[in-house]
């Protein structure tokens, strides 16, 4: 059996182009560089043609696309050949929906708040204005509703397979009530009459049969599929149903047949406004699962504890736990579900959660959860490897250049506006419309108009420093609690005209106001509300900041990042070492990522914007002299500037990351006309999503292709910084990766990054990965490693590869020590001190003792060479170590800790040490 708790985890992207079989061809490398356990993208049934997995239509199966339950069974050999453990990403947030592949949504739509079903999804079945019945809203039309239905865009069909009517739009499957097959039945049998008259007559006998419960109906489709040679003739009946010059009622008559259904069908664009059903962000497509409610979180957990019980799934990743009601009440059901289902005798299952924690907060201690997947920690090696005297520089280079003097709190303010207004007003509306129940419920609160509600509202959500609390019934926290105190007091600072509204908030929030002796006329509104906002407060932060405001403020692109902030700041050794104790203590186990499927860059394209904040002075040069090269190849689109300052800029920094270590060719310029795109329509400030604007895009995209044509004045300018960028980025990474693999946590490694990780934002860091050329190069490495000659190569990548199989070997070697080891940061003293991070992992009196290098241009003539042992003078303080060795990657022997002696070819040294009694 594998190992319970992994020692390194290696990211693979499934799709119907890298299935089950592509990964257990992958499997004995993956073994062979170390890594413990495959942590998969969703495998569950998604959506046909899903690139990601995320839209799950049936938690109960394997995906058929990734090769079904034979494929998985193959993958499932391959890891227990090699004693690898898998881990599943784990999606119980939400579902893939509309479409016509989702039993469940479809069972809803077809019998409405009646089904089984309809607990499992969030609707609000009253919040359709001027309807008669509860319904759901669909808002799929390509334009408003009555025109698609002039236009004949909506078709109601039969299914002969299963005797049922469904009306459709495009690839949209809606189903018709049963109760209203009757009127579709005799006009029918009225039109069949002449062509059939002994099938008029059994249609008109089927239309007064029952159809009021699913037993009825199941009977009454049985005997409509069960009618011989009827199914043409029936098809060709629906015509009463279809609009066009022979038929002029019938698109009335088709209206009146949706206007009774369960659902009401809409224009795309009402979404924001308007839709009652809670979606994943702001994706119509993905509906919000109650697992709360304990039907739902039993449907859809039992194929991954089957895959627990037999011993094929060793641990989850718990996808967007902050989208859940209470994650708390989850973890706990969830890890009491694993505990039944695992074989007798089993280690503690794994578990981590997918969170994004702010600076300075910290993960709520949820049962089972062994840590996150590591954003905050991606963020921690960046921001200790940063140059904190560049920070400045770099803010005033990028207003000098685009004109922006608002600081970043001010832009993601504005960003959360946008968001309130233009993607999520349709859940702020709910909660405002039940905020001013609650107040006008509530003694006291009578005078507090709406209006002054939503504003109360609005200035608290604008001001909300974190992604959600976690309040339930029987618990506010103590951090709860006071992110909730403090963040009133910010918002009373903006709103200073309703004190008294936002002391009734604030009672609210931290459910003081129903608290023991406190009047309150409605228990359960006040705790809905709460539970509503936890569920708002995220999106609405992810759509902000990450979504939005990272692609408005370019200042320090490096920063923008999953997780970070650009004005985050630096994080000196010290605080480093602080975190990284705190984290030994308390979160051992939670995995360290450097990239994922989400973060806005390939890690290594990261450190070498990192590079820039120390060359601060070089870049505030260069941007402008770029500029005034590429001035002639702007457009002016509706009177303004096409690229705009602020993407041209942008578009800089990227190429300066995924600047390739050859040439320049198509290939890189598609793929920055794909990000730049993307990022223009993230911004949503020219061009967006939702109102994309041709002119401008195609402008950007022509000022790109025409940047990166080859032998440009531009690109021979840009390549002499761009090579230095690169040296220092490659330094930065050796660095990222030894300090990721030997500090307290679980190294993730994203699928192809063991080679130099140049991606771009998605879809970009999702191409199809070598692996084939990636084993026979580690076979090569393992056969002999030569440093000197790795690093006089280190544009092709090898020598990333390399050190990754190397420390994962010490990791396999040191095993209980990096799992259970202490952290003691170690003293660096001489001139160069500041340009070193040096700790020692402790266990049972043995050590390894970790330095690394940090800032490298002053050490590397900014960039323009590799580093010399002779560039460092430093040595490490290592006297309370006895018998103390190198291990790697230099063979010189250690008379004394001088950095000249351990960083001979690259700055980083691991070396074995006994812990001196």
């Amino acid at each position: 059996m594998p190992r319970s708790l992994p020692l390194a985890t290696y990211r693979l992207q499934l799709t119907s182009r890298f299935t089950f079989d592509d990964a257990a061809a992958v499997v004995p490398y993956l073994a062979e560089l170390g890594i413990t356990h495959v942590y998969a993208s969703p495998f569950m049934w998604a959506r046909g043609g899903s690139t990601h997995g995320y839209d799950v239509i049936n938690h109960a199966a394997l995906n058929p696309d990734l090769g079904g339950e034979d494929g998985f069974a193959r993958l499932s050999q391959a890891l227990a050949r090699t004693n690898l453990g898998l881990i599943l990403d784990f999606v119980p947030n939400h579902m893939a929906v509309n479409g016509a592949d989702n039993a469940w949504w479809l069972d809803v739509l077809e019998w409405g708040p009646a089904s089984p079903y309809a607990p499992f999804f969030d609707i609000d079945w009253t919040r359709i204005p001027h309807r008669p019945q509860p319904g759901v809203l669909l808002p799929l039309l390509g334009r408003p509703y009555a025109e698609a239905l002039a236009a004949g865009e909506i078709d109601l069909r039969f299914d002969p397979h299963d005797g049922s009517f469904s009306a459709w739009y495009v690839d949209h499957r809606l189903p018709i009530a049963p109760q209203y097959y009757a009127g579709i039945l005799r006009r029918i049998a009225g039109w069949v009459q002449s062509r059939d008259a002994t099938l008029a007559a059994a249609l008109r006998a089927l239309a007064h049969e029952r159809a009021d419960t699913p037993e009825h109906a199941r009977a009454l489709k049985t005997a409509l599929a069960q009618l011989s040679g009827a199914a043409d003739l029936i098809q060709s009946g629906l015509r009463a149903h279809r609009p066009d010059r022979q038929q002029p009622g019938a698109a009335a008559t088709l209206h009146r047949l949706l206007e009774r259904q369960n659902y009401r069908l809409a224009h795309w664009q009402l979404a924001s406004s308007n839709i009652n059903y809670r979606r994943f962000f702001d994706i119509n497509n993905l509906a919000a699962l109650r697992v709360e409610y304990l039907p739902a979180f039993e449907a859809i957990h039992p194929l991954a504890l089957q895959l627990i019980s037999e011993g094929r799934l060793h641990g989850l990743r718990l996808d967007h736990i902050d989208g859940l009601w209470d994650p708390d009440q989850y973890c706990a059901r969830l890890q009491d579900a694993i505990a039944c289902a695992q074989p007798g005798g089993s280690e503690p299952f794994y578990a981590v959660v997918e969170k994004i924690l702010e600076p300075n907060e910290s993960l709520p201690p949820f049962p089972g959860v062994a840590g996150t997947t590591g954003y905050e920690w991606l963020n921690a090696i960046s921001r200790v490897l940063i140059e904190p005297q560049g920070l400045a520089p770099l803010a005033q280079t990028w207003r000098e250049f685009t004109g922006e003097q608002r600081v970043f709190a001010e832009i993601l303010i504005e960003a959360k506006r946008y968001v309130i207004a233009n993607l999520l007003a349709s859940e702020f509306t709910t909660l405002v419309q039940l905020l001013v129940r609650i107040a006008a419920g509530h003694c006291g609160t009578r005078d507090f108009a709406p209006p002054r509600l939503r504003d109360a509202l609005e200035a608290f959500v604008l001001q909300f420093p974190i992604y959600r609390t976690y309040i339930a019934a029987d618990r506010v926290s103590e951090a709860d609690r006071r992110v909730i105190t403090e963040t009133i007091a910010a918002a009373r600072g903006q709103e200073t005209q309703d004190q008294e509204i936002f002391a009734f908030l604030e009672a609210l929030l931290t459910l003081d106001l129903i608290a023991p002796g406190r009047r309150t006329h409605s228990r359960r509104r006040v705790l809905q509300f709460v539970g509503k906002l936890q569920q708002l407060t995220g999106p609405l932060m992810a759509k902000s900041l990450e979504d939005t405001a990272f692609y408005r403020d370019h200042a320090i692109l490096a920063l923008n990042e999953v997780g970070g902030r650009p004005d985050a700041g630096a994080l000196s050794p010290s605080q480093f070492h602080e975190s990284m104790a705190e984290r030994a203590s308390n979160w051992p186990h939670g995995l360290t990522a450097t990239a994922t499927h989400d973060t806005k860059r390939g890690e290594d394209a990261r450190m070498r914007l990192l590079a820039l904040s120390e060359l601060a002075p070089d870049w505030a040069a260069a941007a402008p002299e770029w500029h005034r090269l590429n001035v002639n190849l702007a457009h002016s689109t509706c009177g303004s500037r096409a690229p705009s300052l602020a993407h041209e800029y942008l578009f800089y920094e990227a190429l300066l990351g995924a600047w390739p270590s050859d040439k320049i060719d198509a290939t890189l310029t598609d793929r920055m006309q794909a990000f730049m795109l993307k990022a223009a329509r993230e911004g949503k400030q020219q061009t967006s999503w939702l109102n994309p604007n041709p002119e401008y895009e195609r402008a950007l995209q022509a000022f790109v292709a025409a940047a990166l044509e080859p032998g440009s004045a531009f690109l021979a300018a840009a390549r002499p910084l761009a090579d230095r960028i690169a040296r220092l980025g490659a330094l930065n990474s050796l660095s990222q990766l030894s300090l990721k693999a030997m500090m307290p946590g679980v190294p993730d490694f994203y699928q192809g990054s063991e080679f130099w990780d140049l991606s771009l934002v998605d879809p970009d860091n999702r191409r199809p990965i070598d692996f084939t050329a990636r084993a026979g190069t580690l076979a090569q490495v393992e056969a002999i490693v030569d440093w000197e000659k790795l690093a006089h190569s280190w544009q092709d990548g090898v020598i990333k590869l390399a050190l990754t199989h190397y420390l994962l070997h010490i990791r396999r070697q040191y095993q209980q020590l990096f799992e259970a080891g202490d952290y003691r940061p170690i003293l660096v003293n001489g001139p160069h001190q500041d340009h070193v991070i040096a700790f020692a992992r402790i266990h049972a009196g043995n050590a390894v003792i970790v330095a690394v290098g940090r800032r490298f241009a002053q050490l590397t003539d900014g960039g323009r060479r590799w580093p010399r042992a002779s560039d460092w003078n430093a040595e490490l303080d290592i006297t309370g170590f006895d018998q103390i060795e190198i291990l790697a990657p230099t063979s010189a022997p250690v008379v004394q800790a001088r950095l000249s002696a351990l960083f001979q070819t690259i700055p980083v040294a691991i070396l074995r040490a006994e812990v001196r009694q």
